[in-house]
């Protein structure tokens, strides 16, 4: 049974028969009647007890959302309550009571304001019925909304890096050898395997009036860059230090290093393939198959899935080797640079010959009153910018995405790709 009479109208019936006797036996016909109404509801509240349950459900489908937001749709069936008391509770936020009012389906559209981004524990919501004149209460009956994965957003970042080698025969992209494509190299003497329609006729009768020798337009071939992105996952860390322990939640109004992470990732990747680049994916913290680099937008949506299912596993593990990148292609490394392991993976890539670019995903830590915190990130913050000059003595740049300086990143990657542009030789093979 999920139905039972309530206290309160056993109570009222039991007040008000007091004051109906009371006034009869005092001959005071105004003090009986005021005992009426009380004894009517009691007792008509009793005769017909309810027996369907309030139900309350979540869609499956959702709502849908704008950025930064989750909805649902709470669906409130009561049969035979005269009115419905909702509790809904969300991660992060206070619980919010609705009372609904008359029997029937009613839906009550919820919205969740998040800045998180990954797996997201959404909404709970506890529904309770009530029957007329109060003689009967339900139980309360939990509802809980699945759990929704909130893919990052992409930020508009212009030219990004490159690889200082391109791959393939053919892309969007200008190579350094000769090939088809549409930007001239030079004007070369006729040579066996050019084709006829390359002839340039005007630089032929310029050159050689007696048609000795043809001349023809030879232009650089085009290719692709790749690129590789390692995402640091192994640790998932907040501004406020003192939910660095995991003995606090975290807040749903303040992303994480994490969270800054996939948007980073999210941000780049979508820069490359807007450009028709191939993209790949690495996680460091789960030891499966990598996404190896592709392109397409079909590809983009597979990156960003595995973007908002990265987390940390367990302990971080030690890696004996740096995760396996083609020659060709540049590493984007997302971290936090709270450890000295990714510095060991940029000097091993720097080995190796492959380009590599840091992004700094640690979020702007507040200041908090405790003085053994203080003086923990203290030592932690020297540690880090020992392991970012390490990092510009390798010729790694470090990229910075929190804060203000989440606004400057693009700028950071033009002046970046300008730097790349400048420092390399004409005729260098890219």
């Amino acid at each position: 049974m999920t139905w039972r009479p309530t206290r309160a109208a056993a109570l009222a019936g039991v007040t008000g028969l007091g004051v109906l006797v009371a006034g009869v036996l005092f001959g005071r016909p105004d003090v009986a009647l005021m005992g009426v109404p009380l004894v009517l509801g009691a007792l008509l509240g009793r005769l017909a007890p309810p027996v369907a349950p309030t139900v309350a459900s979540f869609d499956d489908a959702g709502r849908e959302a704008g950025p930064g937001e989750i909805a649902e749709t709470l669906r409130v069936t009561a049969p035979e309550a005269d009115v419905a008391h909702v509790r809904v509770y969300a991660p992060g936020h206070r619980p919010a009571t609705v009372v609904v009012a008359g029997r029937g389906e009613r839906t009550l559209p919820l919205r969740l304001a998040t800045v998180r981004t990954g797996p997201q524990t959404t909404f709970r919501a506890d529904v309770r019925g009530g029957a007329a004149f109060d003689a009967y209460a339900e139980d309360t009956h939990p509802a809980e909304a699945p759990s929704r994965l909130v893919l990052p957003e992409a930020s508009r970042l212009g030219r990004v890096p490159l690889p200082t080698r391109l791959r393939g025969l053919t892309g969007p992209r200008t190579s350094r050898r000769l090939g088809d494509g549409a930007e001239l190299r030079d004007v070369h003497p006729l040579a066996p395997g050019d084709p006829l329609r390359r002839v340039d006729w005007r630089t032929t009768a310029r050159l050689s009036p007696t048609l000795d020798a043809l001349y023809v337009r030879r232009t650089l071939a085009t290719a692709e860059a790749a690129a590789v992105l390692v995402v640091d996952s192994r640790d998932d860390v907040g501004p406020d230090l003192r939910t660095w322990r995991g003995s606090e939640p975290l807040r749903v109004d303040e992303p994480t290093s994490l969270d800054l992470a996939r948007h980073a990732a999210a941000s780049v990747a979508t820069a490359l393939v807007d450009a028709g680049d191939r993209v790949g994916l690495e996680d460091l913290a789960r030891r499966r198959r990598p996404l190896a680099p592709a392109a397409g937008r079909r590809h983009l949506r597979r990156i960003v899935h595995a973007l908002a299912l990265a987390a940390p596993v367990g302990a971080p593990a030690h890696r004996v080797r740096a995760p396996q990148v083609p020659a060709d292609a540049i590493v984007y490394l997302f971290t936090t640079l709270l450890d000295d392991a990714p510095v060991r993976l940029a000097q091993a890539w720097a080995e190796q010959g492959v380009p590599a670019v840091v992004v700094d995903t640690l979020p702007d830590v507040r200041p908090v009153p405790e003085r053994h915190l203080v003086l923990a990130w203290r030592i932690t913050s020297m540690e880090r910018a020992d392991r970012v000059r390490a990092l510009d003595s390798l010729g790694v740049p470090v990229v910075r995405w929190a804060g203000s300086a989440r606004a400057q990143a693009p700028a950071r990657f033009e002046a970046l790709v300008r730097a790349a542009e400048r420092h390399r030789p004409a005729g260098a093979r890219r």
